[in-house]
């Protein structure tokens, strides 16, 4: 590569706070264990130094990111409480598609989901159990691999990179197999917004025993129809 393109990559490249990214990247593991952490729980999840680590929580204690109990464990502190409930009262289409979850559980589905994009994984917005005594064990906050499972297929195959779809919505059902959980399979379609914008996948969940041929083709329709009129709906609110 020549120096003048050496040059221009560089300066194209955004500019990046190191400090920043690895008090992100600590955050990022109390996301992984539903408990509260050791420090060296915490170094082991997030591949920072033990002493890179202290430092770092000092800020994000005195911020209420972080709260250190009496035993020396951490846990969140009330401030991501607050972002959380900020972060949902954001979330217009909550009005559109929580109605639309509990509607295909009432109809006799599995448990309904709704998973968007965060990063190189997707995330379970919302979720509906079903009326079923035996469940899945995907859970609303949580985050779940985006190359296994129908929703994350229908979040890496139906769009590019800034989510917009090319030509015309399609509005498909993907089936997945046991490629997350060997025990459960699932079906999943997505819901669109204004331009084309690719918001999320709804999908419905369970034990793969339940997955007859005609149980597919029951809840198949009845996603379709959901993920169609959530998208009719979701174009006319501007916040989506």
């Amino acid at each position: 590569m020549a120096a003048t393109e050496k040059k221009v990559k560089k300066e194209e490249e955004p500019l990046r706070v190191a400090v920043l990214d690895r008090a992100l990247l600590l955050m990022d593991a109390f996301g992984k264990q539903p408990r509260a952490l050791s420090l060296a729980d915490l170094a082991d999840l997030s591949d920072l130094h033990k002493s890179t680590i202290l430092r770092l929580l000092i800020s994000l204690e005195d911020f209420g990111y972080v709260r250190r109990r009496q035993d020396g464990l951490y846990t969140v502190g009330p401030t991501m409480f607050r972002l959380g409930t900020q972060y949902e009262k954001s979330q217009t289409g909550r009005a559109i598609l929580l109605p639309a979850l509990e509607a295909l559980v009432q109809a006799g589905t599995e448990s309904a989901s709704f998973h968007v994009l965060d990063g190189e994984r997707r995330l379970c917005l919302y979720r509906v159990d079903s009326h079923h005594s035996t469940l899945d064990t995907v859970a609303a906050g949580k985050h779940y691999p985006l190359e296994q499972g129908a929703a994350g297929r229908i979040l890496r195959t139906y769009a590019d990179d800034q989510g917009r779809t090319q030509g015309e919505p399609r509005f498909v059902v993907e089936i997945s197999k046991g490629e997350r959980d060997p025990a459960c399979w699932a079906v999943a379609a997505p819901v669109y917004g204004r331009d084309n914008v690719l918001l999320g996948a709804i999908s419905l969940s369970g034990p793969k025993e339940r997955f007859t041929k005609a149980n597919i083709a029951f809840m198949s329709q009845l996603l379709l129809d959901s993920a169609r009129r959530c998208s009719q709906d979701a174009v006319s609110i501007r916040q989506m």
